[in-house]
C-alpha cells in the first residue's frame, strides 16, 4: 500500500547561488543535513533561468559574482510579482554599511557575512521561511495581488482560491479569465481541477516537492503547479491556461486545414485518442476519424504519428 502524502513532512527548497565551489559544497552538505532540499546555481543568469522552472522557498545569494552580480540578480527577480514573497538572504564578505543598504534595497530580507557561521544562518532561514509562509498564506494579500492561485488540503479538497483563479476555472469555453458571476464551487473546470489535484496527491511522495498536473476539458487545457505548503494541511497551487485554441489557429494558418481539422490535429499531437478528442471537441469518435482521414490526405502522411510530428514541428517554429 502506498504512503499517503501526509505521512512525509515537506522539505523546504532552498536555492543557493554562489560562484565558489567550496562554498557551494559546504552549504549543500550542511543544508541537506538540516533537512532542506538544495538547488544550486553558479551565477545570476543561471539562477534566473532556474527560477523559470521551479520556485524555491528561499534564496541564498552571493552578492559578488562574475557577470550578473547578486544585487542586480535580486532586482531582476523582484521585478516579477510572482517572486515578491520569495525571501532572499545575501551572502558576502562585503561588510560596509552601503553594501548592506544596497542588498536590502535590492529586495533582500537579510545579509550574512562570509565566512558563514552556520548556526545563525540556519536560524535566519527558519525565521524568514516562517515569515514568507505567513505572508503567502494570507488569502487577502493573494487576492489583492491578482494572482491565479488556489489552495487545497492534502487530500485535494478545495480550501479557497483567488478571484482570478475562480474566474479562470469558471470561464466558458472560448473565454480566458472572464469575470465569473455567481460561479459555484462545483462549476466546470473547478471540479476537474480539484479532482486532478486529488489524484496527484494520492501518488507516493506527492506534496513533498515540485509537482504538476494538467486538466483538459472542452478544448481548454489548464496546468496546476504545486508551489508548496502554506500550513499543516494547506497546499498552494498556481493555475495557468495553455492556449489550445491559439495553437489550433496556428496550425490552421500554417497548414491547408479547416478549423475542425486543425483542432483534431492539435489533440492528436498531444497524444489523445479519438474518444478523448471527441469528448474535448464534443463530437463523435467517428467524426474525429473522418477529420483525421482528411488531415492525412492534406498533409501527405500515412499515420497518426507522422501527423503529430508535423504538428509539433509547426508549433515549434
Amino acid at each position: 500500500m502506498s504512503t499517503t502524502p501526509a505521512a512525509s513532512p515537506r522539505r523546504d527548497t532552498l536555492l543557493v547561488v554562489d560562484d565558489t565551489p567550496e562554498t557551494l559544497s559546504f552549504l549543500v552538505d550542511t543544508l541537506d543535513h538540516a533537512g532542506y532540499t538544495v538547488l544550486i546555481a553558479t551565477d545570476g543568469e543561471s539562477a534566473l533561468e532556474l527560477l523559470q522552472q521551479v520556485t524555491p522557498d528561499l534564496v541564498l545569494l552571493d552578492a559578488v559574482m562574475p557577470g550578473l552580480g547578486g544585487f542586480e540578480t535580486c532586482r531582476r527577480l523582484k521585478r516579477d510579482r510572482a517572486y515578491s514573497y520569495l525571501p532572499v538572504i545575501f551572502m558576502t564578505g562585503l561588510t560596509a554599511t552601503e553594501h548592506v543598504v544596497e542588498g536590502l534595497s535590492a529586495g533582500g530580507v537579510d545579509y550574512v557575512t562570509k565566512p558563514i557561521d552556520i548556526d545563525p544562518l540556519l536560524a535566519r532561514i527558519r525565521v524568514h521561511l516562517a515569515n514568507a509562509r505567513s505572508a503567502i498564506g494570507s488569502q487577502a494579500a493573494l487576492d489583492a495581488s491578482g494572482r491565479f492561485l488556489l489552495a487545497t488540503d492534502r487530500q485535494g479538497g478545495l480550501l479557497w482560491c483567488t478571484p482570478k483563479a475562480r474566474a479562470l476555472l469558471s470561464a466558458p469555453v472560448g473565454a480566458s479569465a472572464a469575470p465569473a458571476t455567481g460561479a459555484a464551487e462545483g462549476d466546470g473546470l473547478l471540479v476537474a481541477a480539484t479532482a486532478a489535484i486529488a489524484a496527484l496527491l494520492r501518488q507516493p511522495g506527492a506534496g513533498t516537492g515540485p509537482a504538476r498536473t494538467v486538466v483538459e476539458q472542452s478544448g481548454r487545457r489548464l496546468e496546476l503547479s504545486l508551489l508548496g505548503a502554506v500550513g499543516p494541511d494547506e497546499l498552494l497551487f498556481r493555475v495557468q491556461e495553455e492556449q489550445a485554441q491559439h495553437d489550433a489557429l496556428r496550425l490552421q494558418q500554417a497548414l491547408p486545414l479547416t478549423v475542425r481539422e486543425a483542432d483534431v490535429l492539435l489533440w492528436i499531437s498531444r497524444g489523445k485518442s479519438n474518444r478523448d478528442i471527441g469528448e474535448i471537441l464534443q463530437i463523435s469518435p467517428r467524426t474525429v476519424n473522418k477529420h483525421l482521414e482528411q488531415v492525412f490526405v492534406k498533409l501527405g502522411v500515412e499515420n497518426r504519428a507522422a501527423a503529430a510530428a508535423r504538428a509539433v514541428r509547426e508549433l515549434a517554429r
